[in-house]
């Protein structure tokens, strides 16, 4: 499929924002720092087919950061898993989009994840599977670097290299903040790379904006044979709206007016703010 990725991951900001505003609240900074690594999976990566949601033979990609979800129904919407019009039912009574995604209720969602800790090891599960069944379907898991604070975390990561599990893909959202603090002002993740590695996973550092990076990088999956692969992919939380980047305030937050006037310009949805005072 021939597409700018490059305008996807800005048309794909524009979506999460409008989004979570029409619906009353949400995580916007953590949602758009995953932009890039979405609009590169989804269209150039995962064997996917959004009109067989079930297929056995499908690519697995599970969003262990739950509270972004937005994000993934954002590009679920996009690829034509569901109607994008349910996005703006989104924080409504009766909407299937919740806070955190449902498994049950999104067509493409793989788990069911918000508590974090938990989207990682349900991943490898799905991976050891492949291997039992002998199929040839990969498994990829987006993480967020606060997330790699939990135990079942590093349970999983130890696990996964002990079974040779070369078809799971860790990503990690390494955007450097944790809720309400820098990631270092909590508990650090310092020396990250060398963890996993240490742990045996084979690791590749990438910037986590950049189209051409990521999508080299995922192609060249596995890292190598017989070891699970890793991306630590380097973001900026908030990315695409200039007062949220680096400011840990806007992890839950909307914007005010004056606030709200400046996102839309950056974001290019200048009428948006119409639309949301006319409701």
């Amino acid at each position: 499929m021939k597409v700018d990725l490059q305008k996807k991951a800005k048309e794909l900001r524009r979506m999460m924002f409008r989004t979570i505003c029409r619906g009353g609240g949400g995580h916007i900074p953590g949602s758009l720092s995953t932009a890039e690594i979405l609009a590169v999976l989804y269209y150039k990566i995962l064997n996917i087919d959004p009109k067989n949601p079930t297929d056995p033979a499908r690519d697995r990609f599970i969003l262990s950061k739950g509270h972004a979800g937005v994000a993934l129904y954002s590009i679920l919407a996009d690829r034509g898993f569901f109607e994008k019009a349910h996005l703006d039912t989104f924080g409504k009574c009766g909407t299937i989009l919740g806070g955190h995604p449902d498994m049950y209720k999104v067509p493409g969602v793989e788990a069911s994840t918000g508590a974090l800790g938990h989207g990682f090891p349900f991943g490898l599960g799905m991976a050891l599977a492949a291997k039992f069944d002998k199929k040839d379907y990969r498994v990829f898991v987006l993480l967020g670097d606060g997330e790699c604070q939990e135990g079942s975390i590093w349970e999983a990561a130890l696990f996964a290299p002990q079974h040779k599990l070369d078809n799971l893909i860790a990503i990690i959202d390494y955007n450097k903040f944790q809720a309400m603090n820098r990631l270092d002002g909590i508990v650090s993740l310092d020396p990250l790379v060398d963890k996993w590695k240490s742990f045996g996973w084979e690791v590749k550092e990438v910037d986590g904006h950049n189209i051409s990076q990521l999508e080299d990088t995922f192609k060249s999956i596995p890292f190598a044979k017989g070891k699970p692969n890793l991306i630590v992919a380097n973001t900026t939380k908030g990315k695409g709206i200039s007062f949220m980047e680096d400011v840990a305030i806007w992890h839950y937050r909307l914007p005010n007016d004056q606030e709200m006037k400046i996102a839309c310009k950056e974001l290019g949805i200048e009428d948006f703010q119409e639309q949301l005072n006319a409701k």
